[in-house]
């Protein structure tokens, strides 16, 4: 029974991990490039679930949903930088972090007086009902369809910032912005591009998990911090250390519910804090 258990939380935390992991990349992008700590980061998450139900089962179908959502999402992310943000590059980040906040909170009550303050359930497409007998545990299609899309994903995700020459603008803005605006490069172009993409990702992890998780309004505000863990333990601006900081999060976070449930997120914010004392740029991050 316990070996069940087990192995139904360890995929339980790949899947979840992969999901963090898509929404530390989008984070770390933006904090790593615009120096920005994106407080805005969870609620466009939660928007991205609320944009599949209304496209997806109000209208054309989960799929359908799944492709447009993030789109739409990245479109408001590009609204915040080019509305919003821009004009606060070069005063102090607290600005910048105080206008993300209460851009947060005003989504937020948007999507309660949208959507209503009830919670909201998902469901899977029908050609993903039902489980799939692993052996060890009966296990759900949907997610595991989940755990190889997002793997998809992130690898494409990772090819494109590593092997592409927009790739290589983004990265060598994360290192030296200054230099990359010097070279003739349009960098509030690549910021708003970055910060677009960043909330596309946001917005793609919170539909890929609305049939998993369900939707409420709140959900965005609670999965910030864990976000935010998954890019400190991974480090800044680091696409491996995202992904790597997603898996230890969602499985430790899933194998701890089954052992000490109480605990599950105490030890997670633990390893983040041990990791800042040991390794204050993360486990794979350069600075």
């Amino acid at each position: 029974m316990f070996i069940t258990l087990l192995a139904g939380a360890l995929l339980n935390g790949i899947v979840t991990g992969m999901v963090y992991a898509m929404l530390g990349i989008g984070l770390s992008l933006i904090l790593g490039l615009l120096n920005i700590p994106n407080f805005a980061q969870g609620v466009l998450y939660a928007i991205g679930g609320y944009f599949l139900f209304s496209i997806g089962q109000a209208l054309f179908g989960f799929w359908v949903g799944v492709l447009i959502a993030p789109f739409g999402v990245a479109a408001v992310g590009g609204l915040i930088e080019y509305v919003g943000v821009r004009r606060l590059y070069g005063v102090h980040p607290d600005y910048i972090l105080l206008l993300t906040f209460g851009l947060a909170l005003v989504f937020t009550e948007l999507m309660i007086l949208i959507w209503g303050p009830v919670g909201i359930t998902v469901f899977p497409p029908k050609l993903l009902t039902g489980g799939v007998n692993l052996g060890v545990t009966f296990y759900p299609k949907y997610r595991l369809a989940i755990m190889g899309l997002t793997i998809a994903l992130v690898f494409g995700v990772w090819l494109f910032v590593e092997k592409t020459k927009y790739g290589a603008i983004i990265r060598a803005g994360i290192e030296d912005r200054d230099m990359v605006n010097a070279l003739g490069i349009n960098i509030h172009r690549v910021f708003t591009v970055t910060f677009a993409a960043g909330a596309g990702l946001a917005g793609l992890a919170g539909a890929l998990i609305a049939p998993i998780q369900g939707l409420h309004p709140s959900m965005g505000i609670v999965i910030l911090p864990f976000a935010f863990v998954v890019v400190v333990v991974g480090g800044l601006g680091s696409i491996p250390g995202a992904i790597l900081g997603g898996l230890l999060v969602g499985v430790v976070q899933s194998v701890m519910t089954i052992i000490w449930t109480p605990g599950a997120d105490i030890v997670v914010f633990a390893a983040m804090a041990l990791v800042l004392l040991l390794r204050p740029q993360g486990l794979l991050g350069k600075r």
